[in-house]
């Protein structure tokens, strides 16, 4: 298992470098460029645009443009200036990263709490009234994009009178330092990004289990353990729920890109200091080196993602070994 593990961390470093490419060259077929607002400004001078072109490097041919970027990266670990802020692209991850975490996990955590005990109920009791009322709400869920469910949200909060609609502080609170009420004041506005980040991921992860479960139900090793007299909960719990679980990990794998490019336009309607608004906003200001560092951010947090989710299953599962 470490030699494999081992393999699979050193064949990052050369995705990566192909990541890298396939990401600038995406960049840079976007059409128009960061200069082309300097361009259309009447009081700029084509001297003065010249001049900040320059500047910026966007004078120099394109591969040269990557090649003292990746320089930057592996040399000095700098991935570049955000053109739009003024600032360092990894200053300006950083920000928001934490932010970003912290709602990924709680609403990670909120999201399987609760769908993995619906899947299983809808799976036991797929014919009654309860579970055909959760199938349609799992189906409407997938169904609702999350900012129309975001806008429907504050809505319904502004119109019963509250004011915890947007961000997750009051304007009293974001720059207070740490208290008890701040605390208070963040669980009063966190529900709404849980509710909205989090909707989705529960309906999906709700009919996954239910199917996985109503797979392993037919299974013969599941006949054969109620053949043998055992308590329906060591049937359930031990026999059923345990192997039909192993498809959810893979699952769990893939959402840790989440992490950046979820439900952007959500976070956008709610103000959340995410990055997935950092991204938009990147790829409309054509700010590149933040755009591409965001993008291969990503792709590293799939690749370790499913490396987490290949160690996990073979951990969970003894069927499956790597060799």
């Amino acid at each position: 298992m470490l030699t494999y593990a081992l393999r699979r961390l050193l064949g990052i470093l050369p995705t990566m470098l192909v990541i890298s490419a396939v990401c600038f060259l995406v960049i840079q077929l976007q059409p128009g460029s960061f200069i082309d607002q300097y361009l259309e400004d009447p009081r700029m001078s084509r001297e003065t645009v010249a001049r900040i072109t320059e500047q910026l490097g966007l004078n120099q041919p394109a591969w040269m443009q990557y090649l003292r970027w990746i320089e930057g990266i592996f040399l000095r670990g700098d991935f570049g200036f955000s053109f739009t802020n003024s600032r360092p692209v990894t200053s300006m991850i950083w920000d928001s990263l934490g932010w970003t975490v912290f709602l990924a996990v709680i609403t990670m955590l909120v999201s399987w709490l609760v769908a993995i005990p619906l899947g299983v109920y809808t799976a036991l009791n797929r014919y009654g009234w309860p579970a055909t009322i959760m199938n349609f709400i799992g189906y409407f869920s997938l169904a609702t994009p999350d900012y129309l469910v975001a806008m429907l949200l504050s809505a319904l909060v502004l119109k019963l009178g509250w004011t915890n609609v947007n961000g997750l502080f009051s304007p009293q609170f974001i720059d207070a330092p740490w208290s008890g009420p701040k605390v208070l004041d963040l669980l009063n506005h966190l529900w709404i990004p849980v509710i909205v980040l989090g909707l989705e991921g529960v309906a999906s992860i709700m009919r996954q289990m239910r199917a996985s479960m109503l797979d392993v139900m037919n299974q013969d090793f599941v006949r054969t353990a109620r053949s043998k007299g055992l308590a329906s909960k060591v049937v359930l719990w031990r026999h059923t729920f345990r192997n039909a679980v192993n498809p959810l990990i893979s699952i769990a794998g893939l959402s840790l890109p989440n992490l950046i490019n979820a439900s952007i336009i959500g976070s956008i309607v709610l103000n959340l200091p995410t990055i997935g608004p950092l991204l938009y906003s990147s790829l409309i200001n054509k700010d590149q080196y933040l755009a591409m560092t965001l993008l291969m951010l990503s792709a590293l947090l799939l690749l370790i993602g499913n490396l987490l989710a290949d160690l996990a299953l073979a951990w969970a599962d003894p069927r499956v070994r790597f060799e």
